[in-house]
């Protein structure tokens, strides 16, 4: 039996790679993604948020190339939605490739660490996190939690179920078609880092959170929604 997460301390070592290289694996990301239709969780998850006739202000964490903003744009003009788009991600390298991938959209970036984007917005409705919390712990993941109802902030989770038959699917798949070494190394370790619902269950219940929903999605994903606690 592989023994998952504990084991995979390794992951991502785009840090160390050269811009070309890191633009070449976001481009592989976001077409997989795109392929298992993974943006389409994200994009449920909004159409039981975001209201008519409303304006939300959303903000993508660990936003990395800025595909899952422009998909959510792309949705947004086309269901007539009022949503103000910003990505926020620790990785200058990152920032550079969104602002070039999603150039002429009106999308905003910041270069920081999520935990300061109140320094720079005063009110954001709507946190969403798409394949960034497989990169975080436990105390990690509770500090997110906790800094969304802090804020208010509704806070949408999507990302990979840590799955056996999942492992190994990526990993082959990315062995037959991927050009980029980063993708071949950290797409598998991605996976093996995810959580089971039961986990999320328990995250969720240390950080305080009492309104939320946690559901399996199609090709091994989860969506998490966690809603401001009422006072």
């Amino acid at each position: 039996m592989l023994k998952f997460r504990s084991h995979t301390k390794e992951l991502l070592d785009g840090d160390n790679m050269p811009a070309p290289d890191l633009f070449r694996n976001l481009k592989e990301l976001d077409t997989i993604n795109t392929l298992l239709g993974g943006y389409n969780i994200s994009l449920s998850a909004l159409k039981t948020i975001v209201q008519d006739q409303k304006h939300y202000t959303l903000v993508d964490i660990g936003c990395g190339g800025g595909d899952a903003l422009k998909y959510i744009y792309k949705w947004n003009k086309r269901a007539g939605k009022n949503i103000s788009l910003l990505g926020i991600d620790i990785k200058p390298v990152c920032i550079e490739y969104a602002e070039q991938n999603t150039a002429g959209l009106p999308i905003r970036y910041i270069c920081d660490d999520y935990r300061c984007l109140y320094n720079y917005e005063e009110h954001v409705d709507i946190i969403h996190a798409c394949l960034f919390c497989h990169h975080l712990d436990e105390i990690q993941l509770i500090e997110l939690v906790t800094f969304a109802l802090k804020h208010k902030a509704i806070l949408v989770i999507n990302d990979l179920e840590r799955n056996i038959i999942a492992y190994h699917s990526i990993k082959l798949l990315t062995r037959l078609f991927s050009k980029s070494h980063l993708v071949k190394n950290d797409a598998p370790l991605s996976v093996a880092r995810g959580f089971k619902k039961r986990e999320w269950l328990d995250i969720l219940a240390k950080a305080g959170a009492v309104y939320y929903t946690v559901k399996n999605k199609w090709a091994f994903r989860h969506q998490v929604i966690v809603y401001g606690n009422k006072s």
